[in-house]
């Protein structure tokens, strides 16, 4: 393929866990002293990404500490595993008034909050960073999350999903129910609005009544895109319906391509068109100037946390108390009993199981073993020079459709780590035509969909 016509990768930075599972205090991390939530050290990293072309900043979220491992927040509070968090919405206003082009994705989970809120919030921040603003929508598997907003178990799976896609559905009619046009703010007759084109919602679900309208002017976007990353049977059919763009996990290439497979079909069985939904690709990534160097610093990985404190990730993120194990199992019957107490049947446990086998019997030891490879992202961590990094990059770009990108994240240190891609990979990328070169859009959703 003739470079010029090498079609353009999307690029995300992830700053969900710059400060949690142990990376805080890696070797170059937070410089100077300083701590999370630290607002300079965020708009450093907003500038960073601008000079890289970044599409966008994007936080997870989550509102509880981990207590599924052994019923307690203890080791999650001891080691910082998934904590300390809090609500981005304010570092994201701060980091807007030092950029002007890269976009902001925002997470909230469907399963907690009410679309009406949630409209409102984005609708505001979407004014604020002048049309930047994306929403990640989730659906929770996780029990501290769920106990702080009065559930005493987890949703059903498959309700979860229907409640998510009612909650876009709201959020949509109330996004709509200020028209574009229906602002005229006339100085001479004092006329604020035209009434016909503000209309009430009148939404009667399973889930939400809404009357309505949003009580806001319409925002730039109109509608922030809609992220989701939704990877079950269930979820794809969520994500096929409602999303934008599709969030794929740092997964085995062959686990990649048949999710973007399973979500082509999906689209298609919704009448929506494949080649218009895009999926970014969670990615950990070490760039050095060599492949040695790179590797070396891979290593470091392993030594951020104890196993234990990966217990306390897995069982947070699994929705499921890995610290109850017998000493030895199937992966297979694990899985079973996960899906059954309505956790997550999909991610660590599905990966592993494709790797060794669903059936292979494994000790307590060699699971965590793999555990803490995985809650560390050592065994999904490409480190490499530049080229070789960019190599990988697109061997999965076109091999899952060439349609997205990559959101870079799990990084070792901050902000260093993103320096090193923005100087070194960034140009190699956009060498070989991958990546834009300036911004062409004045918003996020144009930007996102500028290919």
């Amino acid at each position: 393929m003739e470079r010029a016509l090498a079609k353009r990768m999307h690029l995300a930075f992830d700053v969900s866990y710059i400060a949690l599972d142990g990376r805080w205090r890696m070797p170059g991390s937070w410089p100077g002293g300083r701590t999370f939530p630290d607002v300079e050290m965020y708009e450093e990293i907003a500038r960073l990404a601008e000079r890289g072309r970044f599409d966008m900043l994007f936080s997870g979220d989550g509102t509880g500490i981990p207590s599924t491992w052994r019923g307690s927040i203890e080791t999650a509070v001891h080691w910082g595993i998934g904590w300390p968090r809090q609500d981005l919405s304010p570092l994201i206003v701060a980091m807007s008034r030092v950029t002007k082009h890269v976009g902001f994705g925002l997470t909230y989970a469907s399963t907690f909050m009410h679309p009406y809120y949630t409209a409102r919030l984005l609708n505001s921040l979407d004014h604020v960073t002048g049309g930047r603003i994306a929403f990640n929508v989730v659906t929770s598997t996780r029990r501290a999350d769920a106990a702080n907003f009065g559930f005493d178990e987890l949703m059903e799976h498959a309700a979860r999903y229907e409640r998510l896609e009612e909650f876009i559905e709201v959020c949509h009619k109330l996004w709509d129910s200020v028209a574009p046009d229906a602002m005229l703010w006339n100085r001479e007759t004092g006329q604020v609005a035209d009434p016909a084109k503000v209309k009430p919602i009148d939404h009667a679900g399973r889930f939400f009544k809404v009357k309505g309208p949003l009580n806001t002017p319409p925002s730039p976007q109109g509608h922030p895109p809609i992220l989701q990353a939704g990877s079950s049977p269930r979820g794809t059919l969520a994500a096929a319906r409602i999303a934008d763009v599709v969030f794929g996990g740092d997964k085995p290439l062959a686990l990649q391509v048949r999710q973007r497979r399973d979500l082509d079909a999906a689209l298609r069985d919704v009448g929506r068109d494949p080649a218009t939904v895009g999926m970014v690709w969670q990615i950990p990534m070490v760039v050095a100037a060599t492949s040695a160097e790179a590797k070396a610093r891979k290593d470091g990985l392993l030594t951020m946390i104890p196993r234990e404190a990966a217990g306390a990730y897995l069982s947070h993120n699994i929705g499921y108390d890995l610290s109850k194990l017998p000493a030895r199992f199937t992966l297979g019957g694990l899985n079973a009993e996960i899906a059954a107490t309505q956790a997550s049947p999909v991610g660590f446990i599905h990966e592993l199981a494709h790797e060794v086998g669903k059936d292979t019997e494994l000790t307590r030891d060699e699971f965590f073993e793999h555990g803490l490879r995985h809650a560390t992202s050592y065994d999904t961590t490409v480190a490499g020079s530049a080229r070789e990094v960019a190599d990988h990059l697109e061997e999965v770009f076109e091999a899952t459709g060439s349609k997205g990108g990559f959101m870079v994240g799990h990084p070792i240190s901050m902000p260093g780590d993103l320096v090193d891609i923005v100087d070194h990979l960034v140009p190699e990328l956009q060498r070989r035509g991958r990546l834009r070169t300036e911004y062409t859009g004045r918003t996020l959703r144009e930007n996102l969909f500028d290919d």
